[in-house]
């Protein structure tokens, strides 16, 4: 089989400075799209954006600059851009009605990142499930439990339902029941109530403490407690004064009733 040298040559010198200058291309403007990257992260960084929305406009930028080095060098070689663009258009719808479902999570994650009903290191709970938010992704909100396990919700879900972030605002109240004898002295119990909270640090004293009687129950008379503390304080206020309202209940002689209930017999007239 004959070559004819001068044919390849001529293709050569032909499509030889386009391949070069194709590669030099991806090269050079990857190159830039990393650099542009990294200036626009780090000034993010500097000017404090939210640490959820950062990571995510920074990998859809860095993601559009190397996609239109892609069409450059592609132009490069020849290829029509708006042909490729048409085909990448009909290969996006197809992808799409596939994956509905999982745009409809892309779409919410977007909403989330934007609107910002909560942020990474919220306590939020939702669909049945609370957790401190570790991370905020693209399709779905990783959660880590008091217990430290990892509960991944879809962000569709998320956007769909109720939420409650429980760490939005900077203080809350502390609601608590505690009850006592029927037996026992109303004005005493409040007044050992008020010196517990007295003697929790963490309570915040510049507002007054909610101690009201809320129930005369089956079995006992309940007080509503309800103290302010910082929000991160929470817990460490709730478990305080249930252990120490114990104690000094049981050195004031406060009884704390179990349930009971009143029996009354009746006996027919002559069968006492």
């Amino acid at each position: 089989m004959d070559f004819d040298i001068s044919k390849i040559l001529d293709q050569v010198y032909t499509y030889a400075p386009k391949v070069l200058g194709a590669i030099i291309t991806l090269v050079i403007g990857f190159w830039i799209a990393g650099l542009i990257s990294s200036k626009i992260k780090k000034s993010m960084e500097k000017n404090n954006v939210d640490k959820s929305l950062a990571p995510f406009l920074n990998s859809m930028i860095n993601i559009t600059l190397k996609l239109l080095v892609l069409l450059s060098a592609a132009s490069m070689f020849g290829i029509e851009v708006t042909s490729f663009i048409a085909i990448f258009s009909a290969l996006a719808f197809a992808i799409g009605l596939a994956l509905q479902g999982n745009l409809s999570h892309m779409a919410a994650g977007i909403l989330i990142l934007f609107f910002k009903p909560f942020r990474v290191g919220d306590f939020i709970v939702t669909n049945g499930y609370s957790g401190t938010v570790k991370e905020i992704q693209i399709f779905n909100t990783i959660l880590t439990t008091l217990d430290n396990r990892v509960i991944i919700v879809p962000n569709g879900a998320i956007a769909s339902n109720p939420l409650e972030n429980l760490t939005m605002n900077p203080v809350r109240k502390v609601p608590m029941t505690f009850g006592i004898s029927y037996t026992a002295d109303i004005d005493k119990a409040r007044s050992v109530i008020e010196k517990v909270a007295a003697s929790c640090e963490k309570i915040d004293h510049s507002q007054s403490v909610d101690i009201l009687v809320s129930e005369l129950g089956d079995s006992s008379v309940n007080f509503a407690v309800r103290p302010w503390c910082k929000t991160e304080d929470y817990w460490d206020v709730y478990f305080f004064m249930h252990e120490n309202i114990k104690k000094a209940f049981d050195q004031a002689g406060i009884g704390i009733p179990f349930p009971q209930r009143d029996v009354h017999h009746y006996y027919p007239e002559g069968k006492a």
